[in-house]
């Protein structure tokens, strides 16, 4: 008896050779000329007439085969594909995360459907916002969000000082150069805020992801290693069509 990953092994190249059969007998049937054939002989007017020879050509295809083969061709496909959608049906596992069944008795169809959505959580939880490891942040209710210490800068202000390089003679004004000092005319106190994760929290997040996936693919190996019960259903469905 067939397991069903092994229908689901088959299932692929039987629908790739049912699909080019199909196409072949489509454009077999497209060309007028090969369905034709023709016999005819030449009887001269008289004895004293030309003979010719007779001429025919044969049909070289004839559609009731075409209908014939291309039944048998997707019978098999038709078998196949019911085999394993039946199979799918009665395919369930558990899964299971640390010894412990999170999800119980789940169908296979929904195995698959839970891989690719942790597929796509799994790029999103890795992308998450990682607060800035060079600050030191604490929790703060009142924000329900991550702040820092008070950090305390001084603000400071240019202002204008004159230098004399030169002083004044009875010839010659005196020579002043200005420059600029900064002058401490107040204080800063900053608190960052950030509605980022801690890293160690965003890693934890990452690790359950992969943990679910792993717990996901076994489950899914073990539904798809039940038996399967061939099912026959392409005779029926071509028996009535092209009988």
């Amino acid at each position: 008896m067939a397991k069903l990953n092994q229908i689901i092994a088959v299932e692929k190249g039987v629908k790739s050779k049912s699909f080019q059969e199909l196409t072949q007998a489509h454009h077999g049937l497209q060309k007028p000329a090969l369905l034709a054939g023709i016999s005819r002989t030449y009887q001269p007017k008289d004895e004293e007439g030309e003979q010719l020879p007779p001429e025919s050509t044969r049909v070289q295809v004839r559609a009731e085969d075409i209908l014939r083969d291309t039944a048998a061709s997707l019978t098999r496909l038709f078998d196949v594909t019911a085999t394993k959608d039946w199979a799918n049906c009665a395919a369930r596992a558990d899964v299971v995360v640390d010894g412990q069944p999170l999800l119980k008795d789940v169908p296979v169809t929904y195995l698959l459907f839970l891989e690719k959505q942790l597929t796509d959580l799994y790029t999103f939880v890795r992308k998450l916002p990682v607060l800035d490891a060079s600050e030191a942040w604490s929790p703060d209710p009142s924000t329900d969000a991550w702040k820092t210490d008070p950090v305390r800068t001084i603000r400071t202000k240019k202002v204008p000082r004159n230098h004399v390089k030169a002083e004044a003679t009875e010839k010659h004004p005196a020579q002043v150069e200005v420059y600029y000092e900064d002058i401490p005319v107040g204080y800063w106190t900053t608190v960052k805020f950030s509605g980022a994760l801690p890293a160690r929290r965003v890693n934890e997040l990452v690790q359950r992801v992969e943990k679910l996936q792993q717990a996901v693919q076994f489950a899914r190996e073990e539904a798809n290693g039940g038996d399967v019960t061939d099912k026959r259903v392409g005779d029926a469905v071509f028996g009535y069509l092209f009988g």
